[in-house]
């Protein structure tokens, strides 16, 4: 009598199953582009504290206008101000630091990087995938209003901001080369958040002439 070999069929585990959709590798493909680009745009930095180029602006519309010029010329600069206050704060405030690191890893580790099968099981309770979304928004909504994490962000912000605002209201703007600006609809550095470009439309076909 022939000996039955037992033949066990391969089941793909949820652990096999893809961390990220190609949807948000897309995504995160076209943010550290656009990223890549806006950071090769950065103006040198010997400009921004050009010493000589400081002038007191005359009325209010004048030190707007110099705002808008000057951020239009130095916007991945004060982006970078902006962030760099931003990190500053956090690194001096180590328990808002440690709170915002904890919700930027729930985001990571149950949502975005975490496949929809099987669900989030917490203390014996499965979560759905919009379960898990309301929980995370509520949580951020908590930590970043309900916590010193709000404070320390809105006050770096607005103290970046203020940074910002000055040196473009006191810097004179007409040695800057502003026409070779591309206008402000195109890509920025901040682009990603309206989404891709969509592609331009194929031009029509000539008609045939008989």
């Amino acid at each position: 009598m022939a000996a039955i070999i037992p033949i066990s069929n391969p089941q793909t585990t949820s652990s096999d199953a893809p961390v990220a959709t190609p949807a948000f590798r897309a995504l995160m493909n076209h943010i550290s582009e656009t990223v890549r680009s806006g950071v090769s745009s950065r103006r040198p930095w010997s400009e921004l504290v050009d010493r000589t180029a400081f002038s007191k602006p005359e009325s209010i519309s004048e030190a707007a206008g110099r705002i808008r010029k000057n951020y239009s010329y130095f916007r991945v600069n004060y982006l970078s101000v902006i962030g760099g206050v931003v990190g500053f704060s956090l690194l001096t405030n180590p328990f808002s630091l440690i709170i915002l690191l904890a919700l930027l890893a729930a985001w990571l580790f149950l949502y975005l990087f975490r496949p929809s099968d099987p669900p989030l099981v917490i203390l014996g309770r499965s979560f759905s995938e919009r379960e898990t979304l309301g929980l995370l928004i509520v949580s951020s909504i908590v930590v970043v209003f309900l916590t010193s994490v709000g404070s320390v962000l809105i006050s770096a912000l607005l103290l970046g901001t203020a940074l910002v605002s000055a040196h473009g209201a006191f810097r004179t703007p007409e040695d800057l080369f502003l026409d070779e600006q591309d206008p402000p609809s195109s890509a920025g550095f901040l682009s990603f958040l309206s989404g891709p470009t969509p592609p331009p439309a194929p031009a029509p076909a000539p008609a045939a002439h008989v």
